[in-house]
């Protein structure tokens, strides 16, 4: 099994914007979808924007019009570009392979995820 290496979190205040990248150390190509999940303190881990091999995309409803996930199967690594974050965004951010766009079942283990902290 491969390993899923996030990073690109940090501190921002509000209205501000960060880019995260998740490498993952296999071919993505195989695989059906690629997605961005986070979790916050207290809270279980939630989708937060998915994309199919064929460029479909799936978001939260909280992140519309506002993140967009990207994927690059040659450099087998998916994007997650986030602007006019608000506070209510800040938790870690894990990305993974699900089975399918929008399917809870992933394959592979949860990497470390990368922190981001939006103030107000």
């Amino acid at each position: 099994q491969g390993q899923l290496v996030e990073s690109g979190g940090g501190s921002v205040q509000a209205g501000g914007s960060l880019s995260l990248s998740c490498k993952v150390t296999r071919s993505t190509n195989r695989f059906p979808a690629m997605a961005w999940y986070r979790q916050s303190p207290g809270q279980q881990r939630e989708l937060v924007a998915g994309i199919s091999n064929g460029g479909d995309t799936r978001y939260a409803d909280s992140v519309k019009g506002r993140f967009t996930i990207l994927r690059d199967d040659a450099k087998n690594t998916a994007y997650l570009e986030m602007n006019n974050l608000t506070p209510d965004d800040t938790a870690v951010y894990y990305c993974n392979l699900p089975v399918g766009l929008g399917s809870s079942r992933v394959y592979f283990d949860w990497g470390q995820g990368t922190r981001v902290t939006v103030s107000s």
